[in-house]
């Protein structure tokens, strides 16, 4: 018998999240972000989920003949673009749409040889100031595409750094939205500005005629705290379950791993679980995380080990050897335990989390 370990995907959660993104704002079209191997859930396991999608969108090429490979004959965005100039050979070959965000790329469609012709998303860096074009740069890169014979349309793209929350005490997406809405006054053309959080928090406050959803499909709330995956409606697509491998009873003032970072204060019945940092589970992740035994809320014990790591089970009788242990999820009779809150321990975000899983893992589809 294997390791008892298992990351489950549920598809039909993953499937009723990208009805959730098209509802909000059902004018648009919805492309699923899949980058990141589909934020740990592996592009082949949420693909059929996703094809009710109008598009996906990922970062490199390898990800989309991934895409192609599945059957998909619809829409791929390349949201980081090309990375070479010969990247525009293997956008014809695949028929791929890509980013535009610096003069480097343009330069390289300037310099494009061949017959075909693109559809171009152009990107203005209006206050992230990672990628994209300066709104005072921004038209003069928009007029020099437009004359380009290999350009077949452009979008105008931004990406907001705070639609999760407050930025300097005002609603975080109002001064990017002004900056991009005054640059591309009088230019023809669609837009795609809405990530997972300007979807769910800003629907009727923005026009997206291109939305990319990503963290939401995934089941992890994008401006948690302030809202968890309830209020806006997800549900939970990947569930790390494991089992007790053993039972340790603890007596009052003895330790509980290495470094002794608990000392118990009582005396305590003591699960051990098959799952570790080399599975991918946060090292940093301390007393008081939260995990599922048996459906029933408890607590990391100490500090996790590479293999394996402890939990409390004294308020939970029932619970022995072989009992079901749900890191993140769903458990076997429906109760949830959100990444959110599991990262948050941690002191960060379920997108780490779900990421973060490794090849030891194994992968089971639930449908």
């Amino acid at each position: 018998m294997s390791r008892p370990i298992t990351a489950v995907i549920h598809q039909a959660a993953l499937g009723h999240n990208l009805a959730v993104a098209r509802g909000m704002m059902p004018d648009s079209q919805v492309f699923a972000v899949v980058k990141a191997n589909a934020y740990g859930h592996g592009i082949e396991r949420v693909y059929e989920a996703f094809q009710q999608a109008d598009g996906f969108a990922l970062l490199d090429i390898a990800e989309a003949k991934r895409i192609r490979v599945l059957g998909w004959q619809g829409k791929i965005l390349l949201l980081e673009g090309l990375f070479d100039a010969q990247d525009l050979h293997d956008c014809v070959e695949l028929d791929l749409s890509f980013t535009v965000h610096s003069q480097y790329q343009l330069e390289w469609l300037q310099q494009f040889e061949g017959s075909a012709q693109f559809d171009v998303f152009l990107k203005m860096n209006s206050g992230m100031n990672r990628l994209g074009f300066s709104p005072d740069a921004y038209r003069t890169a928009w007029h020099s595409l437009k004359q380009l014979g290999c350009v077949k349309s452009i979008v105008h793209m931004t990406h907001f750094s705070d639609a999760d929350g407050e930025r300097l005490g005002k609603p975080g997406i109002g001064y990017q939205q002004q900056i991009f809405e005054e640059t591309i006054k009088d230019l023809p053309g669609k837009c795609s500005i809405s990530n997972s959080a300007a979807i769910l928090r800003y629907p009727q406050q923005l026009h997206s005629d291109y939305i990319r959803s990503g963290i939401m499909l995934y089941g992890s709330s994008p401006d948690y705290p302030a809202h968890n995956i309830q209020d806006w409606q997800l549900q939970p697509t990947m569930s790390l379950r494991s089992k007790i491998i053993a039972v340790q009873e603890v007596k009052a003032s003895e330790s509980i791993g290495y470094g002794s970072h608990f000392i118990a204060s009582e005396p305590l019945k003591v699960g051990i679980v098959a799952c570790g940092y080399a599975d991918g589970y946060q090292r940093i992740s301390k007393t008081g995380t939260p995990v599922l035994v048996n459906s029933v809320r408890t607590q990391i014990l100490g500090r996790v080990s590479m293999d394996m790591l402890a939990v409390d089970l004294t308020h939970i009788p029932d619970a022995e050897i072989g009992s079901e242990v749900v890191l993140w999820g769903t458990s076997s009779t429906g109760t949830v335990l959100a990444i959110d809150d599991v990262a948050a321990s941690s002191g960060t975000v379920g997108y780490e989390l779900m990421c973060a899983v490794t090849a030891r893992v194994q992968f089971e589809i639930e449908q």
